[in-house]
């Protein structure tokens, strides 16, 4: 009788079992992409990157939120995607607007316009032949105070370092805690309640990438993993509350500024790569 014979593992399966022996959180392996689906969220984060670098040819001070909606929403539809956010959940608009003391999840408004001193953050995910992709800039609005313009040039750091904190084989406390240090280096805080996650075959997907952490605690990384990093860091106190009548904006509890900034990354062999900034 013939006996079927078990493949051998590849390279990559070793590692795992290797790294699962010795008591480490592995990623299961349906997180783990396939060159196919890499290739696909390639497709879709050029697209997204497109419509940031589109937004901000755009926007200046006296613009709607909504007129800024609109942008995103008519360059995605030219170019055969879809607006990831139109719908989620239930969310009314096709990307988040959040200014100065909004920390994520602002709702586009024709009557919000941008004025002289605000700080913006303008978050885009894109859906492109099922794949998905998403990244968020800060946008500075004429004259900015000295105290603002530091907290948005902090939070971009803040994302700098904890991208190149992921590395592979190594664990995602090290980019929270890459993140963190930074963070409050300048007496800002992190905001806890919300984080990056992993992206591609679905809007949110599994792991979640906290901001704060501990270097060597966590989730492995491993190559082919696909997640946003995005720190929000506020200028007082972490905490947040939710607006109660639309049930998605998220203010600071004290009042202070918040800034964002958001790249989607693929953990490779080498190193990271941004996917889309």
């Amino acid at each position: 009788m013939n006996k079927r014979l078990n493949p051998e593992p590849t390279p990559l399966e070793e590692k795992l079992r290797y790294h699962r022996r010795l008591g480490h959180i592995v990623p299961p392996r349906k997180i783990i992409k396939t060159p196919e689906q890499i290739e696909g969220i390639r497709r879709s984060a050029l697209i997204n990157t497109a419509v940031l670098d589109h937004v901000a040819a755009h926007i200046h001070e006296g613009i709607s939120t909504e007129e800024i909606d609109t942008l995103v929403y008519d360059f995605t539809l030219s170019h055969g995607a879809i607006p990831a956010p139109l719908h989620y959940e239930g969310f009314p608009k096709s990307v988040c607007t959040s200014i100065n003391d909004e920390v994520c999840h602002g709702i586009p408004d024709k009557n919000i316009r941008l004025q002289d001193g605000d700080i913006i953050n303008v978050d885009v995910s894109t859906i492109l032949n099922g794949y998905f992709s998403d990244a968020s800039r800060m946008f500075m609005i004429g004259n900015v105070s000295p105290a603002y313009r530091k907290l948005v040039d902090v939070t971009r750091e803040c994302l700098e370092l904890g991208i190149k904190a992921a590395r592979p084989w190594g664990f995602l406390g090290d980019i929270g805690e890459a993140i963190q240090k930074n963070a409050e280096s300048h007496g800002y805080s992190v905001v806890r309640d919300f984080c990056g996650h992993g992206v591609g075959l679905a809007f949110h997907e599994k792991p979640e990438v906290e901001h704060v952490g501990k270097k060597g605690s966590g989730m492995l990384l491993v190559p082919g993993m696909i997640f946003t990093i995005e720190p929000m860091i506020n200028l007082g106190d972490y905490e947040i509350f939710i607006d109660e009548e639309n049930d998605w904006t998220v203010y600071t509890a004290d009042g202070s500024a918040s800034a964002q900034w958001e790249n989607t990354i693929l953990i490779t062999e080498e190193g990271p790569e941004i996917l889309t900034y």
